[in-house]
């Protein structure tokens, strides 16, 4: 009998044992559990990322703000001018108004992404806009690298589909208008300086109004305000741009919105050659075209802390330091009504 007994201690034992290492096990397998489903946290910074498309591997920058966590975000494309490489337009060798999205992401919380084009005629990066006239830009795809990009990102990053836009410089400027023709259910808005809508286009006229801002200097002699041929190199042609009052009205008329008074902004540097006045084109109580008009201005993005060299100006003309573009593009960004479709990924 006692012998009996001590067996079923033992068993008894033996099967509390078991039953710990298994509740034990599971509470280990729950600890180890990702925090949202198959989605690893996101880490803050800055990533370079490349990527194959239309059978080409091609590269682009993420920049994830400090805020990030689960809540949907904006995101913000930040397009390069032509022959511009990926790190100048991060400032990493160069001053860079670009850089600073950056910062603007950490303080309003929002991605930025940098995509790179693909070598154009004379084997810089470029983008396929849609100047049709335009030789020196590559044929890639371009929209399609674009879209793709954004797939990737919102696939591992909550991002806020109604909320993408698109900024650009120069090549990069034009890009985004074309993303505004072409693809104007994926962004709620685009920006684009130095830049206007081309004169010869492949892409067709915009088929619905977008939320469109321009910030053009009057002393550009890459990108003519009033329009025409743009500054060639040779053995190739950048083509020919719409004047800006022209681009503007182009997307006013297709909002059915009207001109604002203008508004002078302040001339915090006497000395940079030039000042700022913004003029609204709105309909229906919304902003629907933003033209800052840059008075002695050249082919150079208005800033305040990133300065570009004398060298830089003397090649490009002058750099206004009353604004800081990315600045005001956020603002515009962000006054923009969402885009139609679902808000999360």
């Amino acid at each position: 009998m006692k012998q009996v007994l001590f067996l079923r201690l033992c068993a008894g034992i033996l099967l509390r044992a078991a039953g710990l290492v298994l509740w034990l096990g599971a509470l280990a397998a729950c600890a180890q559990a990702p925090p949202h489903e198959g989605k690893a946290q996101p880490e803050t910074g800055l990533h370079i990322f490349t990527l194959e498309h239309d059978r080409q591997e091609r590269r682009y920058a993420l920049y994830v703000p400090a805020q990030a966590g689960e809540a949907p975000l904006p995101l913000v494309f930040s397009l390069h001018g032509g022959g511009v490489v990926l790190e100048d337009q991060l400032g990493t060798r160069y001053k860079s108004p670009f850089k600073l999205w950056m910062d603007l992401a950490d303080r309003e919380g929002f991605y930025v992404v940098y995509p790179e084009g693909l070598p154009g005629a004379y084997g810089k990066p470029t983008w396929n806009d849609c100047r049709a006239d335009c030789t020196v830009s590559s044929s890639a795809d371009d929209v399609g690298f674009l879209l793709q990009i954004l797939e990737e990102v919102a696939a591992e990053h909550p991002t806020d589909r109604r909320r993408v836009y698109a900024s650009g410089m120069s090549n990069g400027g034009f890009m985004a208008l074309r993303l505004a023709v072409e693809a104007p259910d994926t962004f709620a808005a685009v920006a684009a300086i130095g830049a206007a809508m081309p004169a010869v286009s492949g892409c067709g006229a915009p088929r619905c109004p977008l939320p469109v801002l321009f910030m053009n200097g009057t002393a550009d002699r890459y990108m003519p305000y009033g329009g025409g041929t743009l500054s060639n190199p040779p053995k190739a042609s950048h083509g020919t741009a719409m004047s800006t009052p022209d681009s503007v009205a182009l997307w006013a008329d297709l909002a059915g919105a009207r001109a604002e008074a203008p508004v002078h902004y302040p001339d915090l540097d006497p000395d940079d050659g030039g000042t700022v006045t913004r003029r609204d084109h709105t309909a229906g109580g919304r902003v629907w075209v933003r033209l800052y008009t840059v008075g002695g201005g050249g082919h150079a993005a208005p800033s305040l802390r990133e300065r570009y060299s004398a060298l830089f100006e003397r090649y490009f003309g002058h750099q206004n330091h009353d604004i800081e573009a990315v600045e005001e593009i956020w603002r515009f960004f962000r006054a923009a009504a969402p885009a139609q479709g679902p808000a999360g990924r």
